[in-house]
């Protein structure tokens, strides 16, 4: 009998980002996502993300227009200092459900997010198409869909024309290790390491176009929802950030889980009951995975 993976579903991912502002207004504008909550980092979150000058920062929760309890978290941080994304380790992209790719590029090409991948099929999966963009706080975004039958897609349904988060792609110095950490931790089941070429990789690392990288994912227990893990070449390394703040771009990924006492993990703080949107008072607690990612897990 196959075992249950102890991750549940993804429940929010954080970007860590210089101007709140204008990303909660894009988002709005151009992705449909609204703001649910709006404040401070208290100092209970900070604590718990090991991240104690994120204490007093402003912070907005949004939700997508399908009003999917799967939320991005947008959290204001100081510019880090010769950022690039796509060349560290550590959560590189969201990549979230659209309706129609192709029709919300169009779109996306006259909005200020940058285009970094126009949209193409998936080689190997000729109904799934994706296409990528930069925001305003340099994190990048993966949009996607399953053009297919709509009862035997691959992907779940976006309920809007732009969707919740449903893949996490994590950058690594070995997709071996990150594999092999995950899926031992979270009992994921274990699948093969891919050599594939990734051009908005290439392009952000110069590297040819004919260079592979290592890529493999592991499915959570919800359908639709994964971890993508990306192998990064041995000239990469861990993402700069601002003393005691979270790491710029896609800075943190919260999963849901059934019991905290599961798991046999190095947090960050004592695990803590938390308010406010995701949280509802329940349990949470962070950890760091292999690439130096912020992991958070809260209970459902």
């Amino acid at each position: 009998m196959a075992t249950t993976p102890l991750l549940k579903r993804i429940k929010i991912a954080t970007i860590a980002v210089p101007h709140l502002d204008e990303t909660t207004a894009l988002y709005k504008k151009w992705l449909g996502y609204t703001a649910i909550e709006t404040g401070k980092v208290s100092a209970a979150h900070a604590i718990l993300w090991g991240a104690h000058a994120m204490a007093g920062r402003r912070a907005t929760v949004m939700r997508p227009a399908s009003k999917a309890d799967v939320y991005i978290r947008a959290v204001e941080i100081d510019r880090v200092a010769n950022y690039q994304p796509l060349t560290t380790w550590g959560w590189s992209a969201a990549e979230i459900i659209v309706a129609d790719p192709e029709k919300f590029h169009v779109k996306m090409s006259r909005s200020p997010f940058h285009i970094i991948g126009k949209p193409r099929f998936l080689s190997g999966y000729p109904t799934i198409c994706a296409f990528q963009v930069k925001g305003p706080g340099n994190e990048v975004l993966y949009l996607t869909a399953d053009t297919g039958n709509p009862g035997t897609g691959l992907l779940p349904k976006a309920g809007a024309e732009v969707g919740r988060p449903f893949i996490m792609v994590l950058a690594t110095g070995s997709a071996e290790r990150a594999r092999n950490w995950y899926c031992d931790t979270f009992k994921m089941k274990r699948n093969k390491i891919g050599g594939n070429t990734v051009d908005i990789i290439q392009n952000a690392q110069a590297l040819p176009p004919d260079h592979p990288f290592p890529i493999t994912v592991a499915a959570l227990a919800d359908h639709g929802n994964l971890i993508e893990m990306d192998g990064y070449p041995a000239n990469t390394g861990p993402r700069p950030r601002n003393h005691g703040q979270l790491p710029p771009g896609v800075a943190m990924t919260s999963f849901g889980v059934k019991n905290l006492d599961t798991f046999k993990l190095n947090w960050l703080s004592q695990p803590a009951k938390l308010s406010g949107a995701g949280y509802e008072g329940k349990r949470a607690a962070c950890a760091v995975g292999p690439a130096g990612e912020i992991i958070e897990l809260i209970e459902e």
